[in-house]
């Protein structure tokens, strides 16, 4: 189990109040001022919908949502699990045939917390395609476009929507063909979620970071899909690091060249091809992350790592133009080692250092001689959060500065004079909570 570190001294309410009053007219000097857009959220279908022994109960869960500070839930709206019977009406909700037990609980419970959805349409059910496997694309072009109707029928609140998952590669469609995709699965839905209501954001793409055997390049599938006309409203994709194994990984604020993989650290390259291929469109990248070693031995970084780049790629998004959204891929390690070991939480349900860098951010932009600058978010609740940045210094942590307050979305930057090797992390106040210890390098 991480543990922070305790404090020497509290601050006594009263003098946190004051400090308040003080620091509430010089906010703005310490707040970050660009990328308010950016939203950051969390994927784990499997943890959200059935939990585990700790976490029992949904509202539990969502209690965790809540205390991680998750602006939004990407979620899988499984076409196949849902109409698993042929629906004489697909296009409305109510027809018997739908099944929609599984996501009504967490959508409502998502709803009550105030957490947003990304709803995700994937999976053909065998009576769509031929009795086919569920990555194959239903015969019929309306097939998937009225059950996009109905979902958003079902679900009135929700507004972005992502159709299918990594098309480019065949494990998420087969045959993989970018002209298929957009004809049988991508110009219908989105036309069928435009037409229920025009609030409605819809993700096209959701490709993964390269080519493979079985898999398309990003790149190649883009052109295809606008050789086939394709229409959306944002490009979405999944940069996961080329580096899954041993060796020294890719960080997030590294700036590679351009190839056909198109991963966090070329994120340049993303917004280049997409601008290329359909015009300057904003991007949402849907999956994101990195595992631990333990207890994935060949392909993790060490948790200690895994919680720095959790803070890095936040920063990345935050300082890229036109992306809006980063997706970190499980909340809870799946079981099976080999597997994504990429949580918050261990399979055994001991919290990792990622669970507070995601609650926390805080990422090192910049150094010049001795100063240093300091990019951070305060995420739990809403509105600007009062905070203390903390410097590790002859075995204590001690505050640099007094208790400041972050901007509107809880983002801030700061400049302090250290070199190498220094430690920073920050302290929420109203959740007396800490970030995991940044080393300046």
């Amino acid at each position: 189990m991480f543990h922070s570190e305790a404090v020497p001294v509290k601050v006594r309410l009263s003098a946190l109040v004051a400090a308040l009053v003080v620091v509430a007219l010089g906010a703005a000097a310490s707040t970050a001022s660009a990328s308010w857009r950016a939203q950051y959220g969390v994927q784990d279908d499997a943890w959200l919908e059935v939990g585990t022994t700790k976490m029992s109960s949904l509202e539990e869960r969502l209690a965790t949502l809540d205390e991680l500070g998750v602006g939004v839930v990407r979620y899988t709206l499984r076409w196949d699990h849902i109409a698993r019977l042929r629906p004489a009406a697909p296009a409305d909700p109510d027809d018997p045939a739908y099944d929609w037990s599984s996501a009504d609980a967490l959508l409502a419970g998502l709803q009550a917390h105030g957490v947003g959805a990304v709803l995700t349409l994937w999976g053909t059910p065998p009576w769509a395609n031929g009795a086919q496997k569920p990555n194959w694309a239903p015969k019929s072009p309306s097939a998937l476009a009225l059950f996009a109707t109905a979902a958003a029928k079902r679900y009135p609140w929700v507004h972005k929507w992502e159709i299918w998952n990594e098309p480019n590669q065949r494990g998420g469609l087969d045959p993989n063909s970018p002209r298929l995709y957009v004809e049988r699965l991508l110009n219908p839905a989105v036309g069928a979620l435009h037409a229920v209501d025009p609030r409605n954001v819809v993700a096209g793409g959701a490709t993964s970071p390269r080519a493979t055997r079985t898999a398309l390049s990003a790149v190649a599938f883009m052109h295809g899909m606008r050789r086939a006309r394709a229409r959306f409203d944002v490009y979405s994709h999944h940069p996961y690091p080329r580096w899954f194994g041993r060796g020294r990984p890719e960080t997030p604020l590294q700036t590679l060249r351009c190839t056909r993989w198109l991963t966090m650290a070329s994120l340049q390259c993303l917004l280049d091809n997409v601008a290329q291929n359909f015009g300057p469109k904003h991007v949402w990248l849907t999956e994101y992350a990195y595992k631990t070693n333990p207890p994935d031995r060949f392909r993790g970084v060490t948790p200690t790592l895994q919680a720095r780049y959790v803070g890095e790629a936040a920063r990345r998004v935050y300082q890229a133009p036109r992306v809006d959204l980063l997706i970190n891929f499980l909340i809870r390690d799946e079981p099976v080692i080999g597997r994504w070991s990429s949580g918050f939480f261990t399979a055994r349900e001991v919290v990792k250092p990622s669970f507070y860098s995601f609650m926390l951010p805080l990422a090192e932009i910049g150094r010049r001689g001795g100063q240093t600058t300091l990019w951070g978010q305060v995420r739990p609740r809403s509105g600007p959060q009062p905070y203390l940045l903390q410097r590790r210094w002859r075995g204590r942590w001690q505050s640099v500065g007094a208790v400041r307050v972050t901007g509107s979305q809880g983002f801030f930057t700061r400049q302090v004079f250290a070199g190498p090797g220094s430690r920073f992390r920050i302290w929420s106040l109203l959740d007396d909570k800490y970030s995991p210890a940044l080393l300046v390098r």
